[in-house]
């Protein structure tokens, strides 16, 4: 071989390395936005049993706990019911793009719904029954066509409930216990939400 020329093997490896380093460089930006999204929460509310330990110098937040993340590293699952969190639900939550589940049952979180957890188009499971909050169902929430249980219960949710996609599929319970609520076609329905 002449002095000075690579060899097809090496120009080869070294193009993996280059590619190596280029993925991931790309992967802890990702984590660090659904980092900063979960931090969003967890810098919110009270966590009075002490059950997170999410860590802000932890970038990867697929290393947390009640956390659970697919192949790519992004978050996938937020499993954070019955702890007796109070506080609201970040509009941060909207970031997490891969998010297939959250469940926030049986907390005491309260505020409104964000509109932004309408940007979770992969959303198939939602559960933020029995905590405080208040305010209208987002419209947003309809066009989540993934969306295929969702549990609103037990809340001081109010105005019309969304007709629209998986909407029309959820059980009349997915919604009990929220006096202010209103069921479209019912007697008193106020489409433009002022009993919130």
């Amino acid at each position: 071989m002449v002095a000075g020329t690579q060899s097809p093997t090496a120009t080869a490896a070294a193009a993996a390395i280059l590619v190596a380093v280029a993925l991931t460089s790309l992967s802890p930006a990702a984590a660090n936005d659904e980092s900063k999204a979960l931090l969003a929460f967890r810098n919110g509310f009270e966590d009075p049993r002490g059950i997170l330990d999410w860590v802000p110098n932890m970038v990867d937040p697929c290393t947390w706990v009640r956390v659970e993340c697919n192949d790519d590293n992004r978050v996938t699952q937020l499993e954070l019911a019955g702890n007796n969190f109070e506080g609201p639900i970040p509009p941060e939550y909207g970031n997490l793009t891969s998010l297939v589940a959250m469940d926030l049952f049986n907390n005491k979180l309260s505020g409104p719904i964000p509109s932004t957890i309408g940007n979770l188009k992969l959303l198939v499971f939602l559960r933020i029954d029995h905590n405080r909050l208040s305010g209208p169902i987002p419209a947003e929430l309809a066009a989540l066509l993934a969306l295929a249980e969702a549990d609103f219960s037990n809340n001081d949710l109010c105005g019309t409930i969304p007709t629209g996609g998986a909407f029309q599929n959820f059980p009349a319970k997915s919604f009990d216990n929220n006096p202010r609520l209103i069921r479209p076609g019912m007697e008193g329905t106020d489409a433009d939400g002022s009993s919130c």
